[in-house]
């Protein structure tokens, strides 16, 4: 909230307190038929309620001012996510390319896996030729 949007609403808001007083001027003069004194205290009144529109005037552009700028930071977020994600989506299509690369120099050895996880290479032998026992549990 703003500078503009706070004088705004407190301006308006005193200026529509301060006709209270000149409105039981307004009645008390209307019960006695004194004219003058009604058409004084509605010029004041009138004149506390344009004040009061001006303040409303200037809150309205306060909210404005609060909306374009909040639009603007919206756009600079979005803007600062879509480069940040061009940023990871190049750092990953790096990585898949460096695991291509790795992928296409191994010799793609053939290996056995153990219990552990470890690998064995086959060394170009296939288990039934070392001797090895296959067991498939299900």
């Amino acid at each position: 909230m703003n500078t503009k949007i706070m004088e705004g609403l407190v301006g308006a808001r005193t200026n529509m307190n301060l006709t209270n007083t000149p409105m039981c001027v307004y009645r008390e003069a209307r019960r006695k038929g004194n004219t003058a004194a009604m058409e004084r205290a509605m010029g004041y009144v009138s004149e506390f309620c344009g004040k009061a529109e001006e303040y409303k005037a200037e809150a309205g552009k306060g909210m404005e001012e609060d909306a374009k700028k909040a639009r603007e930071d919206a756009k600079l977020q979005c803007e600062e996510a879509v480069q940040k994600r061009g940023e990871e989506r190049e750092k990953l299509e790096e990585r898949i390319d460096e695991d291509r690369n790795a992928a296409n120099t191994d010799t793609k050895e053939p290996v056995i896996y153990t219990k552990t996880g470890e690998t064995v290479p086959l060394e170009g032998t296939l288990p039934s030729e070392k001797g090895a026992g296959i067991s498939v549990s299900v």
